[in-house]
């Protein structure tokens, strides 16, 4: 369903490394007219194995009194909730999600770890299985390029689609939406297809410049590669895949590979439009 008119922007805080979330997030909850929500999990079992319970304790208020601050000083009219939850931060976010808008977390350090990335890690459990669009920060800030979709002609991939128009107006950026055929498909007849699924969802941003490609080759490897200029790639959960899991393949690609940020949209039977007045974000990372 869609997302109700206060629902909120939830941050995934598990640590300090986790503050760039916090910056990024807090860009996000202004460009919407979202409130922003810190959440921040302590666990009491670790703390028992401390030398002084009340450490770990301390040190869970001051993260989230930075966090708190450091949106403040990224978007000073922004209204901001930071909470810490005594339960585990994954089921927490999983169960929030419910209700959010948007829900952003770090990456766990898969981009350019050249690692094998364990399934039960935080950020590809929440793209398989929150309830709202999940965007996944990176470590390293993204270039100034454009906002990068996917689009494989499924309905998931056009709620995709809708919401990467809305990120490239508020960034005042280019949208680049690609759709990636088989050998035998009839590319200009694609072309067709996608620039006017494109003009339908651009509409109330006619000033947005977007730009369509259809090209050959694999899809997962050819988002990653494109989205190394982009400064946000969006795409769908899942996308025509029937037979998949809760999180395609070319979702999976872009999460574990892609250097840039990606927004994993799910969850939205209609996304809110930000209204044709509404301002653009200032100088968003991604």
């Amino acid at each position: 369903m869609a997302a109700s008119a206060d629902a909120e922007v939830l941050v995934g805080l598990g640590s300090d490394g986790d503050l760039p979330v916090v910056e990024q997030a807090a860009q996000e909850a202004a460009g919407h007219g979202r409130p922003l929500h810190v959440v921040h999990t302590f666990d009491w079992h670790a703390a028992f194995t401390a030398d002084t319970v009340a450490a770990p304790r301390d040190r869970a208020e001051s993260l989230i009194t930075r966090a708190a601050q450091l949106a403040h000083q990224v978007e000073p009219g922004l209204t901001v909730r930071a909470e810490i939850v005594e339960s585990g931060l994954l089921p927490t976010l999983i169960r929030r999600s419910e209700t959010a808008f948007l829900l952003a977390v770090g990456d766990s350090g898969m981009a350019g770890s050249g690692q094998c990335v364990p399934a039960e890690t935080a950020a590809v459990q929440l793209a398989a299985r929150a309830d709202c669009p999940l965007l996944v920060v990176r470590r390293e800030p993204p270039p100034q390029g454009p906002v990068l979709v996917g689009v494989d002609g499924s309905p998931s991939s056009h709620l995709a689609l809708r919401w990467a128009v809305e990120c490239a107006f508020r960034r005042d950026a280019r949208l680049v939406a690609l759709r990636v055929v088989e050998s035998d498909e009839d590319t200009d007849a694609v072309a067709e297809q996608l620039s006017e699924a494109l003009a339908r969802h651009a509409d109330r941003h006619t000033g947005v410049p977007t730009e369509c490609r259809v090209v050959r080759g694999d899809p997962g490897q050819v988002l990653v590669d494109t989205s190394r200029s982009a400064q946000l790639a969006v795409v769908a959960a899942r996308g025509d895949e029937p037979g998949r899991a809760m999180l395609g393949a070319v979702a999976q690609s872009l999460l574990y590979h892609s250097p840039a940020p990606v927004v994993v949209v799910r969850g939205l039977a209609e996304m809110p439009l930000t209204g044709p007045d509404a301002r653009p974000a200032r100088d968003q990372r991604p």
